[in-house]
């Protein structure tokens, strides 16, 4: 498995969050599992909305694309995976073609 996002920030809020705030929509995102060599969105962080960056919980993906593109890891993911760097429609498109995952039921 390659680096993922909370790997590559140290942030604490991969799949086993060290982190207050928890969880974050990037590491429980499984319609982009193995998107680049990532788990879940680990490694297509940059499309999942409600993703922290510098302390600051991101907006939808067309609010944060522009930060985004400046970010190091999304610079390293894009260079690692040249030529096949999947570009954001793409990865948009499996987001919005695979139905989500039912909720867990709540006891």
């Amino acid at each position: 498995m390659k680096q993922n996002c909370w790997d590559y920030t140290d942030c604490g809020r991969g799949p086993k969050p060290t982190s207050p705030d928890g969880l974050c929509p990037a590491a429980v995102e499984v319609r982009l599992n193995g998107a680049h060599g990532g788990l879940n969105a680990g490694r297509s962080c940059w499309v999942v909305a409600g993703t922290m960056c510098g302390g600051e919980r991101q907006g939808s993906f067309a609010r944060k694309l522009d930060g985004c593109a400046e970010c190091g890891f999304y610079q390293q993911v894009r260079s690692d995976e040249f030529p096949k760097f999947k570009l954001a429609p793409s990865l948009l498109r499996m987001l919005h073609e695979e139905p989500a995952p039912a909720a867990e039921p709540s006891a």
